[in-house]
């Protein structure tokens, strides 16, 4: 269907219309800009809804009133999500266990990723030098299977980051950010409709000395996109982001440095002077949208990502080289079959490596494994070549009024190629596989303030192709030819129920996934070292609950709320021959998330917040876990009616609680008090302000 502009939009144009002839008119603008995003979000809200599974929508005026470094604080408060960072970019992020076996600072797994419904993740995994959250305008985070119509086939499911357009966006916008150790952040932004033409840019940068020694970092980089409207069926859109880091690499502690010494750095790390430059990531696309008719049109889709790597924390020196290129092509239909509405989707996604696609190693530390050769010495050559490319069809049937069948069937074909160039005899690996996702779901609006709904799906995750030479055993210090990985797979129940009542807006959903040859630290070779394999059978099961309360308002006084969410997650070997039915490492059992808000008429608002958390396991073995933690934080703030002004004070970790952020498991640590856990950040104060000229 066309877009059309909504009824409370026309309202807003004619009310507004009648007060320019006698009052000026730059309010229009205002109220047109806050009605353009309200509208937005509903309609996102709707589309959301519609998915008979698990999603959430996120709102980045309420996660902007408040610190914004990371993309820990955009999914924060998110039932079914764990995202924590390492004091920089880089997070631990899993969605129903997807990723559980990354580090932070790694690329992601298990989700896929896109900005503006374009492709983001490729078969090397998710970077994350290009999340900024200032850019963002909302992120709508789809559980499990139910990216499906994404073209997502990750145990993880899918997250959109949705970037600002000229619609949305003030004509000029500066924000500034400041707080403890160091950091500072700050912004400029522009965008506009000029008649059929829109824009949006945006310049940002920032630095911070980081909680831990040795943790300083920085950033910069540039947003932008254009659209145009040719004509009432043909618009298109085309997006640049283009960001550099640098971050010094403080290393993982032990529990005992967590506990006594937080703010230290491994000591390895530290006397090889560990840092991750990021020299400048690339990603520039278009999306161009053709409705054919009032009820079909056709999206497609073209994206180039280029992002270089420079590793320096090991004894050796990693530069690495990454280019994807992306397609994608959407169609879809609404019609009437058989007296029932039906709403189709056809796609097809593809992401491909470019040949330049490698890395080349150096030695960096004059002691080292490679028999003590000379600092800057090549070691070796490698490339990474892979692609995904996915075909989708799905349907939505209304079988009788308000009960909707889901029906749809992926397929899936990875190629992965690894090889060792330098020297000759390296090896070299290449697989090529086919495989499939079907997808069956019910959903069922019993009236419009509760929906129920269920779905059974198949899930499917390749390898990455570096992931075939890391994961090879090492002899005398150094890995082996490439080795073949399997596609790891899951079988998911998913039920569920929505809606709104008196106690609020809430949403609870149940998932069983039956997980094969997931994608874990194993003990390829009997004592050697552990490197990602195909596991044995695993189970991962939960519960992800969320509430959004409304406790008391008066309009002359103001009102209160309460916002939560809880993440119930049970991981766990299903009688693998070493760890029987160990729980997995690396994720909280429980995970709380609450704050209670006061908000007054004139702007002003405060409101204390929590996050609680279970012991985590740290290694396959279960010989010893973190210990639980409750962290409380408080903000204080003030949004003017007219949104232009926008102030607040953050702060957070009130009681200075010393805990492990995020834990990157081990194989079999054998009660040892081995060096796997990020620190989180201790008491910090930070505050902000931002103005809007419109």
């Amino acid at each position: 269907m066309r877009p059309t502009l909504p009824r409370s939009s026309l309202a807003v144009l004619i009310s507004c219309a009648a007060s320019v002839q006698a009052n000026e008119g730059i309010e229009l603008g205002q109220v047109l800009i806050q009605e353009q995003e309200q509208s937005e979000l509903q309609d996102a809200r709707e589309r959301l809804n519609q998915v008979p599974g698990a999603s959430n929508l996120i709102d980045m005026q309420r996660v902007e009133q408040g610190r914004v470094a990371s993309n820990q604080d955009v999914l924060a408060y998110q039932p079914g999500v764990f995202a924590q960072s390492a004091g920089n970019d880089g997070i631990k992020l899993s969605i129903r266990g997807s990723g559980i076996n990354r580090a932070p600072g790694s690329h992601g797994s298990g989700v896929y990723t896109m900005f503006d419904g374009l492709p983001l993740t490729g078969p090397g995994g998710t970077p994350y030098e290009l999340f900024e959250p200032l850019w963002l305008s909302r992120a709508e985070v789809l559980r499990g299977a139910n990216g499906f119509d994404r073209g997502a086939l990750a145990l993880g499911g899918a997250i959109d980051y949705i970037t600002h357009t000229g619609y949305d966006a003030a004509p000029l916008q500066v924000r500034y950010e400041v707080g403890s150790r160091g950091y500072a952040k700050r912004q400029i932004s522009s965008g506009q409709v000029l008649g059929d033409l829109d824009y949006y840019v945006a310049l940002t940068d920032a630095e911070y000395d980081g909680y831990q020694e040795h943790s300083s970092g920085s950033s910069k980089g540039i947003a932008a996109n254009v659209g145009y409207r040719f004509n009432p069926n043909l618009e298109t859109r085309f997006y640049l982001r283009y960001r550099e880091t640098e971050n010094d690499l403080a290393g993982r502690l032990t529990k005992a440095q967590i506990k006594h010494d937080p703010r230290a750095a491994n000591p390895l790390y530290l006397s090889r002077d560990a840092s991750r430059p990021q020299p400048g990531s690339t990603w520039v696309g278009n999306k161009t949208t053709f409705f054919l008719d009032d009820d079909s049109r056709l999206e497609a889709g073209l994206v180039y990502h280029d992002y270089p790597m420079d590793l320096r924390e090991g004894a050796n020196r990693l530069k690495v080289a990454y280019s994807d290129v992306s397609g994608t092509l959407n169609y879809l239909r609404r019609d009437t079959l058989f007296g029932h509405e039906s709403k189709t989707t056809v796609g097809w996604r593809t992401t491909k490596h470019l040949p330049n696609s490698g890395a080349s190693e150096f030695v960096r530390v004059s002691e080292n494994s490679n028999g003590n050769l000379p600092v800057g010495t090549r070691t070796r050559d490698f490339s990474y070549q892979g692609s995904d490319s996915v075909v989708h069809v799905g349907n939505d049937l209304e079988l009788v009024p308000n009960l909707w069948l889901t029906s749809g069937l992926a397929m899936i074909y990875t190629r992965r190629e690894s090889a060792v160039t330098y020297p000759e005899n390296g090896g070299k690996v290449s697989q090529h596989d086919w495989d499939y996702a079907p997808r069956l779901g019910l959903r069922y609006d019993l009236n419009p303030s509760l929906q129920l709904y269920g779905n059974l799906s198949r899930s499917v995750e390749p390898p990455h192709p570096w992931a075939l030479i890391w994961s090879s055993p090492r002899v005398n210090g150094q890995q082996i030819q490439p080795i073949e990985m399997q596609n790891q797979t899951a079988t998911t129940l998913e039920l569920g129920a929505r809606g709104e009542a008196q106690i609020g807006r809430w949403d609870l959903a149940w998932y069983y996934s039956d997980v094969r040859h997931e994608l874990l630290a194993v003990e390829i070779v009997s004592g050697l070292p552990a490197a990602e394999f195909n596991a044995s059978p695993t189970v991962h099961q939960g519960v992800e609950a969320g509430l959004d309360s409304l406790l008391w308002q008066r309009a002359d006084v103001g009102k209160l709320s309460l916002r939560q969410a809880y993440t119930f997650s049970d991981f766990h070997y299903r009688d693998d021959d070493t760890f029987g039915d160990n729980r997995l490492p690396g994720i909280p059992m429980h995970y709380y998330q609450a704050e209670l808000r006061f908000d007054l008429p004139s702007g002003l608002y405060a409101g204390i917040n929590t996050q609680m958390a279970s012991k985590v396991q740290v290694d396959y073995a279960n010989s010893y876990p973190t210990d639980a933690y409750a962290l409380l934080g408080a903000t204080l703030g003030y949004n003017s009616p007219k949104q232009d002004w926008q102030t607040w004070l953050d702060l957070r970790n009130l009681t200075n609680k010393r805990y492990a952020a995020t834990v990157t498991p081990g194989y079999n640590d054998n009660g040892k008090d081995i060096a796997h856990s990020t620190p989180g950040e201790g008491f910090g104060v930070y505050a902000g302000v931002s103005y809007s000229f419109r």
